[in-house]
């Protein structure tokens, strides 16, 4: 009986220890609710928040998208010497080949697109083109309107007749049939612009607007035509001795201006451009692509 006994209260004495581990144990992991909980967690659409706004900053920036693509679509015109062909056949130009060294310092091609002048606003904001890189002077609309570059080149808006025209000054054409080409600075020159009024002699004038400068040397050339305004980068390479224009000559100089490259509205390949002008400048590589082409740059 007395051995039973014992049995009994060593059984129940081993419970109780039992039974006190199990509680100690509940105690010892009473701290990791508490310690789990402290640690941050983050929502899914917290994690992403800021890769949304580097995205949408992307969307807007029009060199991501020319980036993207992989290649700058220039929009031209024929115009010797900024850009045109050659005897050889070969597509150049000194905006030719200064767009070539820009786009490879962008990391990009240049895909050149001949475009009509006066629609060349629609097509740069339609996404038809990404620039207009064709000797375009500068003004207060086209400034406006787009994202222009610096000024990079001097240029000046010139009469040019047949030799031995009789002419004094701009009141000679009155009553005479002058051509420029439709939307540029020569058409101001006869016209007015937004921003200017037209020469007071060349107002007097019959105005035929032509789609490209060069048909206005031919009207000229085959007397279809008495005079034409336009731009005098391109009347010292295509008139003159050893021209195809030999007997045409220029007789008067009506405003000195300056040429830049123009992009959309907003655009920041303006300015990545601008950085690459002042490089270009800085290391005199742009210098000597204008002394090829008998240009100056502008201040």
């Amino acid at each position: 009986m007395m051995k039973s006994k014992k049995f009994w209260a060593l059984l129940l004495a081993l419970a109780m220890v039992l039974s006190l581990a199990a509680c100690g144990g509940g105690s010892d992991n009473s701290g990791s609710p508490a310690d789990s909980g402290s640690t941050s967690v983050v929502a899914p659409e917290d994690q992403t928040a800021g890769d949304t706004g580097s995205d949408q900053a992307d969307a807007d920036s029009d060199l991501a998208y020319v980036r993207g693509n992989g290649k700058l679509v220039v929009g031209y015109t024929v115009y010797e010497p900024m850009n045109y062909t050659d005897a050889d056949g070969n597509f150049t130009g000194f905006d030719t080949e200064l767009a070539r060294a820009v786009c490879e310092r962008l990391g990009v091609e240049p895909e050149f697109q001949e475009i009509i002048w006066e629609t060349k606003e629609v097509e740069l904001a339609g996404k038809s083109i990404d620039c207009i890189w064709n000797g375009m002077t500068l003004d207060a609309e086209r400034e406006a309107n787009m994202n222009c570059t610096v000024p990079y080149v001097k240029n000046a808006q010139v009469v040019v007749v047949k030799a031995g025209t009789e002419y004094t000054d701009t009141a000679s054409l009155a009553g005479k049939t002058v051509v420029a080409e439709v939307g540029s600075a020569g058409e101001a020159q006869i016209i007015g612009g937004e921003d200017s009024e037209p020469d007071a002699g060349l107002a007097q004038a019959d105005y035929v607007g032509k789609s490209v400068q060069t048909d206005c040397l031919m009207e000229v050339k085959a007397g279809t035509a008495d005079a034409a305004v336009l731009d005098l980068t391109l009347a010292n390479a295509m008139t003159g001795e050893g021209t195809d224009y030999a007997d045409l000559e220029i007789v008067d100089e009506l405003a000195v201006e300056n040429y830049g490259v123009a992009f959309r509205k907003g655009s920041d390949v303006r300015d990545a451009v601008n950085d690459i002008f002042a490089e270009m400048v800085a290391d005199g590589s742009l210098k000597a692509l204008a002394d090829q082409y008998n240009l100056e740059l502008a201040d």
